[in-house]
């Protein structure tokens, strides 16, 4: 009986261990993350399964809600998981495009930064005449207003393709997707507080596609070529 109690006791330290290490991990270090929309389209696709770094920004310290300190802060053109600034609780992936001080705009689809135009190899263009509709219009014209440096505001009428300039204020982020005619971002809802921002992709672990009708597809659907790459 002594040797089975002690041979269980062991297995339970095992395991509390085995526990603490990942709530460590996990709360600090890495978390996972899937993709679930095609916002990010080619970079990251639905049904990519990535590793997210927490620490490289700042991880949040669980009950007091405290940051510790970050590595360092982003940068522009890198790939963020946030916190939605509409949803509680939803975690969203985008590219950085404008931090404190910068001033933004589209012309045409083109995206001009501080007067002047930025080279973006990873964006793709999957329906060059879509435009939002007279609600989201109006969804950008509301907060825009506010942050328009613009010369004509009476008349300001920002779309989808068109809009700005705007300057980022202090404490938050512009962020846009990657499928630029397919993405629900900051055109939309603004701009991103710091405090949001929760880290950066480290590698895709494991990629399926969702898309194809097979039996079983988390096997017979993987993107073979996809695993263990490092998303930019």
């Amino acid at each position: 009986m002594t040797n089975v109690l002690k041979w269980l006791w062991d297995w339970v330290k095992s395991i509390a261990v085995a526990l603490v290490v990942w709530f460590f991990l996990r709360t600090f270090l890495v978390e996972a993350f899937r993709i679930p929309s095609g916002s990010m389209e080619n970079t990251l696709l639905v049904g990519d399964f990535l590793f997210v770094n927490k620490l490289l920004y700042g991880a949040e310290v669980p009950l007091i809600h405290k940051r510790l300190p970050p590595v360092r802060e982003p940068v522009r053109g890198e790939i963020l998981v946030f916190d939605s600034v509409e949803q509680e609780g939803l975690k969203v992936v985008k590219r950085l495009i404008g931090v404190p001080g910068d001033t933004l705009a589209m012309e045409g689809g083109a995206l001009f930064r501080n007067g002047t135009k930025v080279d973006e190899p990873w964006v793709i263009k999957t329906d060059p005449t879509a435009n939002a509709d007279a609600t989201g219009r109006a969804q950008m014209r509301r907060w825009q207003l506010d942050h328009y440096v613009g010369s004509d505001r009476d008349n300001y009428a920002p779309d989808l393709n068109n809009w700005g300039p705007i300057v980022v204020p202090q404490g938050s982020f512009f962020m846009m997707g990657d499928n630029r005619d397919g993405s629900y971002d900051g055109r939309y809802w603004g701009f991103l507080p710091r405090q949001n921002v929760r880290g950066r992709p480290l590698i895709v672990y494991f990629s399926y596609n969702p898309d194809t009708y097979k039996p079983l597809p988390f096997v017979t659907n993987v993107r073979w070529g996809r695993l263990f790459t490092l998303p930019h």
